[in-house]
């Protein structure tokens, strides 16, 4: 019973790729042509696909994408908003985060951004059941793990 379990897991689990790739600038290089060769997806259809529809955000954007890979080797995929990490460091126009949180400050945001980047991250699908005063808490919480501090 627990092998036949175990066998089934990892079908489930193999047929779903998580990539973060950048916005119009699909190549079937790594991480995309390594991560679909493996499951018989041909790289170059999923680069042309992603490309064109991410063709309305700022090139070069990470972009978080979950690849389904069904087992006639035909895929589907959906795009996610960018990290909150990367869209507090844009706002905050910092290159990175400190290695020590709570004890550097590498910059500051107002309330005001911090809730713009929960209304951008609200449009995900796992965060939709969510308030968006509970989506700015964690919004604040990266905020401060890269070391930005938070004014009003």
């Amino acid at each position: 019973m627990l092998l036949s379990c175990n066998i089934f897991l990892s079908f489930v689990i193999n047929k779903l790729q998580r990539i973060l790739v950048p916005a119009g600038k699909a190549a079937p290089t790594p991480p995309v042509g390594p991560a679909l060769g493996a499951r018989g997806v041909k790289s170059m259809d999923f680069c042309k696909e992603f490309n064109a529809r991410t063709a309305h955000i700022e090139p070069g954007v990470p972009t978080p994408t979950l690849i389904t890979v069904e087992p006639d080797r035909t895929f589907s995929f959906i795009t996610k908003t960018p990290p909150t990490t990367y869209l507090l460091k844009k706002t905050a126009g910092i290159e990175k985060g400190t290695g020590r949180p709570g004890h550097e400050v590498t910059g500051t945001i107002s309330l005001k951004h911090v809730y713009e980047v929960a209304k951008i991250k609200a449009k995900d699908g796992h965060l939709k059941h969510l308030k968006l005063e509970s989506i700015a808490s964690t919004v604040i919480g990266t905020a401060k793990s890269l070391g930005l501090q938070v004014v009003p």
